[in-house]
């Protein structure tokens, strides 16, 4: 492959083969490769949602400690290559092709096997993993699952260090139905005897992830057990808070990122930093995590895009995510008319996400957009009982007519599927 548009092409041709649970696969490619995972200094994070924050919090402090800091994240709001970035920085075109060359004589190997072709996401992994272990080799790297825990092709990394975010309803299809399976599958990351942070809070999930850790001597760290938030209060461009971990007191830190779901995220990342500082040896001070999270942003989570009129986009695709949005619009913006454009996958249980937000919203417009997994805009209408409710197939068109109708007493918030929010993210930033 000699173009950066002939690699994504190959890339994105392994979406025909799904996805594919198991790691044998993943093993065998890097087998292949000479084994670049046993090469990595590495933290592993899963949850149903806030995993790309708590990793972005973690990478902005590190940075400020002056280290090098790769981070593996999906999906992408902006470009394909921030997937794998260094710093912040995606990986560049024509380092995207060189280690895709060197990669792709093995995946075609495995794929002529027993074993059969390697998936799209197991692939993009593998990039990441030679790419950090054989061309980049930063301090740390910060690796985001993908889905689920236990057989998520990121799952091959024996890190220093892991956690999970939350537990929530989502891929119910392929991680469970009841939490506590959801749990199970999420809790597969834990390995013998590295130490584990979690933010989970509902009982039936944190029963299952005290069994693990018991099983698999982990030391572990839990949200209102051994770490807690307080003194929260609503800015206008973020949150303030103090928390209180195993061995400090940190007070008045404040975030950009609005919600009181931000607050428990960057609260997770100072106890993973924490945990870093006292078990690997990582120089991390008070205000190294202070000014490190104070800087951090992540594209897509309440965002403003617009400020007259106002529009806020918001990834929230799944009900975890919709309760958080619910709580950061109803603090953030009381007295306002709040107009919503939603756009979703087919998989996703519309009338049960949106139904949290019908006492606090004024209208929905449903649209979609060109995903080959998007809902159509009547599909999505068909299956929400709002009574103020309307549809437009085409974006643009949704967009346009909604923002004639916001005044300085409304905001309008564009919602759903994180490729949407990365479509509309795009026409906004054009618009500009």
């Amino acid at each position: 492959m000699k173009t950066y548009e002939e690699t994504l092409h190959w890339i994105h041709e392994l979406l025909a083969f799904g996805m594919k649970p198991g790691l044998t696969r993943m093993e065998k490619m890097l087998e292949e490769l000479g084994n670049p995972e046993r090469d990595l200094t590495s933290v592993h994070i899963a949850g149903t949602n806030g995993k790309g924050s708590t990793v972005t919090y973690m990478r902005c402090v590190l940075e400020e400690a002056g280290y090098t800091v790769g981070t593996f994240t999906s999906p992408y709001i902006e470009q394909f290559n921030e997937r794998i970035s260094i710093n912040g920085t995606p990986i560049p075109d024509e380092d995207l092709v060189k280690v895709a060359n060197e990669v792709r004589p093995v995946v075609e190997k495995v794929a002529e096997s027993e074993l059969g072709t390697p998936t799209e996401f197991e692939v993009v992994t593998t990039l990441a993993i030679v790419y950090f272990a054989r061309h980049k080799q930063p301090d740390i790297i910060l690796f985001e699952t993908g889905l689920g825990g236990r057989f998520d092709s990121t799952n091959v990394i024996t890190p220093i260090l892991t956690g999970i975010t939350n537990i929530g309803y989502d891929h119910t299809a392929i991680l469970g139905e009841t939490l506590a399976e959801i749990a199970f599958e999420k809790s597969g990351i834990m390995k013998t005897n590295i130490p584990m942070v979690t933010g989970v809070e509902q009982q039936e999930a944190v029963e299952i992830i005290v069994e693990h850790a018991e099983k698999k001597q982990v030391d572990l760290t839990r949200l209102d057990v051994d770490y807690s938030i307080s003194a929260h209060k609503v800015l206008v461009d973020g949150e303030q808070f103090s928390v209180k971990t195993p061995s400090n007191m940190y007070n008045d830190l404040e975030i950009h990122m609005s919600g009181y779901h931000q607050v428990k995220n960057a609260s997770m990342a100072v106890v993973l930093l924490e945990k870093l500082q006292q078990e690997s040896g990582f120089a991390i001070s008070h205000q190294h995590i202070q000014v490190g999270l104070k800087r951090a942003s992540w594209p897509g989570r309440f965002e403003t895009v617009s400020q007259h009129p106002l529009v806020i986009i918001d990834g929230a695709h799944n009900k975890e995510g919709i309760e958080s949005l619910k709580q950061t619009i109803q603090t953030h913006y009381p007295d306002h008319k709040k107009r919503l454009i939603f756009s979703a996958l087919k998989d996703k249980p519309v009338e049960e996400m949106l139904s949290i937000l019908y006492d606090t919203i004024d209208h929905i417009t449903f649209t979609s957009f060109d995903f080959h997994r998007a809902s159509s805009a009547e599909s999505l209408y068909d299956k929400c009982s709002f009574k103020d409710k309307d549809l437009a197939e085409n974006y643009e068109v949704a967009i346009q007519n909604e923002l004639e109708k916001v005044d300085e007493h409304s905001v309008l918030i564009i919602t759903g599927s994180l490729y949407f929010i990365s479509t509309i993210r795009e026409f906004f930033k054009n618009k500009k």
